[in-house]
């Protein structure tokens, strides 16, 4: 290991850093301290537990799937590519292979490996529970082993470095510093997450592999490599720098600057009609980050001015974006309702910067867009039988959610779905030294050592608009408790201290703010009044979708015309989930007869049921949470009569 980073790691011993905004990170784990210090910062995954709900289901299922992947199953492809013995299963039969996007004749076998480390590493966090780092420590302790075995100056993958090779080239392969990103990612993960200092060791030495690898190009080379998906590879290249302080590592985040991509959105100009957009939204996370080491405003107001065209221009209503991958023309989106629109990776990487942007200015358009974003895609990403996760979110009337299968498909939407199900705690509460932000309605329980306060959430937000906040226990000064007062509550609300009716002088779109030495006990009740409104197009508003408050209602279709037995989790080609027929009945009807002002009479909350079900009197169609709905077709946008 190199000299440098010995004498960093003594260097944590004494010292630590006040870098809590970037998630999944602990006191005394980095070399560099940032120079943009955050406006609020984000608290450990360790900090907050989840309570039952929704989230903390898909959590479950999650977990169960991912502790069920066969260690040396994740790191067969490696170990075949180092002529590592793989091992063998019961003595006789060889070690299973990995399906779909991990065969070893696909380019991005290995992606799956470093996302598992990653929401290995969340997962952990969030429950501190063993058996995640248990598992991860294998993982690790393998990929160790290949590394030592390829011999290649750190050099590690599933596949040969003739990937990279061909890359540099300009050549045809399928994004290697993509799949690269995503096991350096998850090798930090775990060294933040889990303290594995293997991990760490892994990932320098990849980097010193990178450095002499990438520092002999010429411009033109790095511009045509570039040319090919990389992920978020400077993103992480940054946390490394962060971590052990080492310039090089700096050097090879800003190497991965995309000029012909990025430098138009410093003049701010649109220029993601026709790009694709996971390629397109983790560059910006990476410069970011750069921000927030380095100071540098440009990069801030670039994410910043990205992150506005692509909520307010290229999103649907559910907070996703894209058709088939690729953005399009801004608020266009009538046109492109199709069975290939919002690309799960989209939104987690989305969701990613949102949290950046938000501890770097606390605006509430931000929450908006998290909790929008979140129930609405996320949450519904899932299976709520199998587990299994969707890579697209289809906006064409009649669709259907096309699942994953458990050891088949691995594709890149599969991997952030691992993570997305891990992490649902993350960005529930932030904080300033002495404020407190709510910003997700989630059952929780939060704990801040600073301020030796523990906060519990109590809701069952969406069904209706009641959270509240009690005080377990509560420290010696007083603090300020900021409940986020959403964009979309147009219709009032109601805030009370242990039954004391509060008058609230903020408005939608702000925070409302509560100062006081509160006391053991204490609790406070808000209610937010939800109603049915309509979403229409930018482009057509005659093309509407159906919400209540920020959740998305889509209509229940029914099963006519699906294939049997497993239509929505039974894909056997690398790109079932692109490829698809719906087969949608020609018959189905997705138009209604809504007025916007009349919908309280027109679509009516069916009697004794605290689950938002809801039936339009005309045509009779039940109308529930699009999170919800699974294995059957639905509408989200309808057209009016």
């Amino acid at each position: 290991m190199k000299n440098y980073l010995i004498v960093i790691i003594a260097f944590f011993s004494v010292t630590s850093f006040s870098q809590s905004h970037y998630p999944g990170q602990q006191q005394g784990k980095f070399a560099i301290e940032d120079k943009f210090m955050p406006k609020v910062s984000a608290f450990d995954l360790q900090d907050i537990r989840l309570l039952e709900s929704p989230f903390k289901e898909n959590m479950e299922r999650s977990s169960k799937w991912i502790l069920s992947l066969n260690v040396n199953s994740l790191l067969h492809s490696f170990r075949t590519n180092a002529g590592v013995f793989s091992g063998r299963e019961g003595g006789y039969m060889v070690t299973p292979k990995l399906g779909g996007w991990e065969s070893l004749d696909c380019d991005l076998r290995g992606h799956t490996t470093g996302h598992v480390l990653s929401a290995l590493a969340l997962f952990y966090g969030s429950t501190g529970n063993e058996v995640y780092k248990l598992k991860a420590d294998s993982l690790v302790k393998g990929l160790g082993e290949v590394q030592v075995a390829l011999n290649q100056g750190g050099y590690l993958s599933a596949f040969p470095q003739n990937f990279i090779d061909r890359n540099i080239a300009g050549q045809s392969v399928w994004a290697p510093w993509y799949t690269l990103h995503k096991i350096l990612a998850g090798l930090i993960d775990q060294y933040l997450y889990c303290n594995s200092k293997q991990a760490l060791d892994i990932a320098v030495k990849m980097a010193d592999w990178a450095y002499n690898k990438l520092n002999p190009l010429t411009e033109e080379q790095r511009k045509i490599m570039l040319r090919n998906e990389f992920g978020g590879i400077n993103d992480s290249f940054y946390n490394l720098y962060a971590i052990t302080g080492n310039p090089n590592d700096k050097w090879l985040a800003e190497f991965f600057y995309h000029n012909e991509v990025l430098d138009p959105l410093k003049k701010h100009e649109d220029n993601l009609n026709g790009k694709h957009a996971n390629t397109f939204i983790p560059k910006l996370i990476g410069l970011v980050r750069d921000n927030e080491l380095e100071g540098n405003e440009t990069y801030l107001q670039m994410a910043d001015f990205f992150w506005n065209t692509v909520v307010d221009h290229h999103s649907y209503c559910t907070g996703s974006n894209s058709d088939k991958e690729h953005f399009f023309l801004p608020d266009h989106q009538s046109e492109h309702l199709t069975g290939y629109t919002g690309e799960s990776c989209n939104v987690y990487n989305m969701l990613k910067l949102t949290r950046h942007l938000f501890c770097a200015n606390p605006d509430v358009k931000y929450a908006d867009y998290y909790e929008e974003a979140l129930y609405n895609h996320i949450l519904g990403q899932q299976d709520d039988k199998t587990g299994m996760v969707a890579y697209f979110l289809p906006m064409m009337a009649g669709a259907h959610k096309v699942y994953s299968t458990p050891d088949s498909s691995f594709w890149c939407c599969v991997g952030t779905g691992f993570e997305n199900q891990a992490k649902f705690g993350e960005a529930i509460y932030y904080h300033t030294d002495k404020a407190l932000y709510v910003n997700l309605f989630i059952p929780s329980i939060l704990t801040w050592k600073e301020r030796n306060m523990i906060v519990s959430q109590e809701t069952k937000f969406p069904e209706n608009g009641v959270t509240n906040l009690i005080i377990d226990k509560a420290g010696n000064e007083k603090v300020t408790i900021s409940i986020r007062y959403p964009s979309w509550a147009i219709w009032g609300a109601s805030v009370k201290i242990n039954g004391k009716k509060v008058a609230i002088k903020q408005k939608p779109g702000s925070y409302i703010e509560l100062n006081r030495k509160w006391k053991t006990g204490d609790k406070v009740d808000i209610n937010y009044n939800m109603k049915l409104h309509l979403i229409p197009t930018p482009d057509n508003d005659r093309k509407v979708a159906i919400a209540y408050g920020p959740i998305i209602l889509a209509g229940e279709m029914g099963t006519e015309g699906m294939e049997k037995p497993e239509p929505y989790s039974n894909p056997k080609l690398y790109n079932d989930y692109y490829t698809y027929n719906y087969h949608v009945p020609a018959d189905l009807v997705y138009s209604l007869k809504l007025d916007a002002l009349q919908l309280d009479k027109q679509i009516i909350n069916l009697p004794d049921s605290d689950k938002l079900i809801f039936k339009t009197v005309n045509e009779g169609v039940m109308l529930e949470p699009l999170y919800r709905i699974q294995r059957q077709r639905y509408v989200v946008y309808w057209d009016l009569k």
